[in-house]
């Protein structure tokens, strides 16, 4: 039995995930899909100083207080930078790292450093209202529009601490999303797509893969528990 941490991008929630746990739990493993403060049903806790520290610590604390080991963590665009961080803080708890169409920083980069001119004017212009919090930049799939919610800047600024251990996570994985190819995340598959220390997958969706394909995306990740030996 294999266990999944699921960690979602920014304006999300443990909602997008719903779909892709339900998967991999018919299939007898266990997974995790926490919110991260101050989105999804934890809205409530938005605030201007909310830092990428404090998602990470969502993560960390979930696999700490639920005493999770061999965990399989996947997180989506955002996501990407939380479980860096995650495995930069608890590599000897994490056996793999799935990357679904997510940011792929390096130790000291802030999604601001690896953001394209565009998409940093978003995150400012997306203030307007809200300052210190990203309205939404774009529409819930399924109709679920008032499932987003704004995002803190300072999660965006904050450099991202991998540190030499997470290097021991051998087993490293990239699912990229084809279907408006290139896109921003283009550069991270082509980055790794060559490098024998990654598995890299397509799939043929949008940015929200785990709800354009949730049964798509589950066999993907029921790959990583077999090849990881958790599968059993």
């Amino acid at each position: 039995m294999a266990t999944y941490v699921l960690v979602h991008g920014a304006w999300g929630g443990s909602w997008g995930w719903k779909q892709v746990a339900r998967g991999l739990r018919a299939a007898r493993h266990e997974a995790y899909a926490p919110s991260l403060t101050g989105l999804g049903e934890r809205v409530h806790l938005a605030h201007p100083g909310i830092t990428l520290s404090t998602h990470i610590a969502d993560v960390t604390n979930a696999i700490l207080f639920e005493d999770l080991n061999e965990v399989i963590l996947v997180g989506h665009s955002y996501g990407g930078m939380v479980i860096s961080g995650v495995a930069g803080a608890m590599a000897g708890r994490i056996s793999a790292l799935v990357y679904v169409d997510a940011f792929l920083p390096e130790d000291g980069q802030a999604l601001w450093d690896i953001a394209d001119e565009r998409m940093r004017a978003s995150y400012i212009d997306g203030q307007r209202e809200t300052p210190g919090l990203i309205a939404p930049l774009f529409a819930a799939e399924g109709g679920r529009a008032n499932a987003l919610t704004a995002h803190p800047l300072l999660t965006l600024t904050e450099p991202v601490r991998i540190g030499e251990e997470a290097a021991a996570i051998r087993q490293r994985t990239y699912v990229y999303a084809t279907r408006n190819a290139p896109t921003s995340f283009t550069r991270f598959h082509d980055r790794v797509k060559d490098d024998p220390a990654w598995r890299v997958h397509e799939i043929g969706t949008g940015h929200f893969v785990m709800g354009e394909d949730p049964e798509g995306l589950t066999r993907l990740l029921l790959e990583e528990a077999r090849a990881s030996g958790a599968a059993g």
